[in-house]
C-alpha cells in the first residue's frame, strides 16, 4: 500500500491515519512459511514541525515448527514500527530516516521489513522444551526416553576402573 502525504508534507499538525492487511505468505524462512495469515497493520502519520514521524503496528500470529522438539506452535506477533520519513536527505548515511518517493511512501515494503527483521532464528515452542533425544528421536518433554547415557570417550578408561571395583 502506498501512501500519499503530499496533503500533509507542509501542514504542521496535519496527521494522516492507515490501517491495512498485509499478505506475508509468501515470504520464506528456511523452507517454512510463518504467516499463514495477513498481518493488521495501523497507524498514522504525523507532520510534526516539518518533521514526518510514522508511528504504527503490525500484528500477526505466526504458525512454526519448534526447533527443539519439531511441534507446531503458535505464537502471536505484535509489533510496534516508529520511523521518520523526509523528502530528501541532507545526511546520506542516514539509514534511519525513510526517504519519499513522490510524496508517496510505500507501507507495505516498510512494515515487511520490520516484520522479517523481528523474526527470531530460532523458534521455541515454550522455554524449557527439552528436545527429542539425538540417539533414539524420543520427545523427552513427555519423559525419558530408554537410552543409556553415552560415555564421553575421553573418560572411558575411569569408566573401565568404576566397572572394575563394582
Amino acid at each position: 500500500m502506498r501512501l500519499n502525504l503530499r496533503d500533509i508534507i507542509h501542514t504542521p499538525g496535519a496527521a494522516l491515519p492507515f490501517a491495512f492487511a498485509l499478505d506475508l505468505s509468501g515470504l520464506d524462512f528456511y523452507g517454512e512459511r510463518p504467516f499463514t495469515q495477513p498481518a493488521q497493520v495501523s497507524g498514522s502519520v504525523r507532520n510534526m514541525a516539518d518533521a514526518l514521524l510514522l508511528t504504527g503496528t503490525a500484528q500477526t500470529v505466526l504458525d512454526l515448527k519448534c526447533d527443539r522438539c519439531l511441534r507446531p506452535f503458535r505464537q502471536e506477533l505484535s509489533l510496534p514500527v516508529e520511523t521518520l520519513l523526509a523528502e530528501t536527505l541532507e545526511d546520506e548515511e542516514n539509514d534511519a530516516i525513510v526517504l519519499l518517493e513522490n510524496g508517496e511512501v510505500d507501507l507495505d515494503e516498510l512494515f515487511t521489513t520490520a516484520l522479517v527483521l523481528a523474526m527470531d532464528s530460532k523458534h521455541v515452542c515454550r522455554a524449557d522444551c527439552k528436545g527429542l533425544c539425538p540417539r533414539c528421536g524420543a520427545d523427552l518433554n513427555e519423559g525419558p526416553c530408554a537410552c543409556r547415557p553415552e560415555t564421553d570417550p575421553r573418560l572411558a578408561a575411569l569408566a573401565q576402573l568404576l566397572d572394575k571395583e563394582d
